[in-house]
């Protein structure tokens, strides 16, 4: 009797093995993307800024420069330079000497990460030469958020959402100008419903209600426009392809909890070109600078988004383009025959 396995039974044994192999991959692969950048956050040539007299802010710059690799020092004339450079995102804090002692100068609504983690660096180096120093929180995260926990929550909804939008899209069958106008849409509705959750109800958003809509909407539409046109080019893999850069690379590397220079290196930078973290950046600079900073995040999204969108319309030609050549070929192959 003939007990060897047959190409029936081997393919479920085979797909068993692919899973068992598969899951414990992927798990490690989420624990690097998330637990790494977590178990390594530390300042990395953050934006610093010192104000004052000259011999005094040179001391200051000397303390600073033993974290070594951990401030990039911006100096500037006085205060209120350096409050302006906090406004317009230049720097993350600063710390100014006056006559009355040094003043750190924060903004928790950049990080309240940072904004705490510049406060302790500088409390204990006050502590060691016997100084106050007192804290002024330029910028303030939103009362209702004072440690942005809403706002770096986020991004992963965000992300949810934009994946989801891009998948039924596909997965519907719709395709061309009926896809673009679908993912736009639906874009629309997802920065809607966002704002008047996080801004109206919530209250940790203050800044203009139609800004940080349209941020929400365009960060969605860029990740929903991302999946969509990259299934209409590669077919379903396309979605677990685009699916798995947002979630595994995206979100952790976004800087949302901290900021891009609290992570390693080059994970900080890769992060702002990903839509979670560019959307991020975005979000705070509408909701809380008035814009400032806000071109090379918005030009990243609408890239993602652009990129996305014009990939479902050349999936669309090239796949209508491949019908029409079937029939042709088909009456050739009958003429010949």
């Amino acid at each position: 009797m003939n007990t060897a396995p047959t190409p029936a039974t081997r393919a479920p044994a085979r797909r068993a093995i692919a899973v068992v192999v598969l899951v414990p991959v992927l798990a490690a692969l989420a624990l690097w993307a998330f637990a790494w950048p977590a178990a390594r956050t530390a300042p990395r040539d953050l934006p610093l800024g010192v104000a004052g007299p000259e011999a005094a802010i040179t001391q200051v710059e000397q303390t600073l420069q033993q974290h070594e690799g951990a401030f990039e020092i911006h100096r500037y004339d006085d205060e209120a330079a350096a409050r302006a450079a906090m406004a317009d995102r230049t720097v993350y804090g600063a710390v100014v000497v006056t006559p009355q002692g040094p003043e750190l100068l924060t903004a928790s609504a950049a990080s309240p990460v940072v904004a705490q983690l510049l406060q302790q660096a500088v409390d204990r180096q006050a502590a060691a030469d016997g100084t106050d120093v007192r804290t002024v929180d330029v910028v303030a995260a939103s009362p209702n958020d004072p440690r942005g926990a809403a706002l770096s929550a986020s991004v992963l909804p965000l992300a949810l959402a934009g994946i989801a939008a891009g998948a039924v899209v596909t997965l519907l069958g719709l395709r061309g100008v009926r896809a673009v106008l679908a993912l736009v849409g639906t874009a629309a509705l997802v920065g809607l419903v966002a704002a008047a959750l996080a801004h109206s109800w919530l209250g940790v958003l203050p800044g203009d209600w139609w800004a940080e809509a349209a941020t929400f909407g365009l960060s969605t539409l860029a990740v929903s426009a991302a999946v969509a046109g990259c299934a209409a080019l590669l077919g379903p893999a396309g979605i677990g392809l685009t699916a798995f850069t947002v979630m595994f690379l995206g979100n952790p590397f976004s800087g949302a909890a901290s900021a891009p220079e609290m992570l390693p290196e080059p994970v900080g930078t890769v992060g702002q070109w990903l839509p979670p973290g560019a959307g991020t950046t975005l979000l705070r600079s509408v909701s809380f600078f008035d814009g400032a900073a806000a071109t090379g995040p918005a030009l990243t999204l609408t890239w993602w988004a652009a990129l996305g969108l014009g990939a479902v319309l050349l999936g669309n030609a090239l796949k209508g383009r491949a019908r029409s050549a079937a029939p042709t070929a088909g009456r050739e192959a009958a003429l010949v025959g």
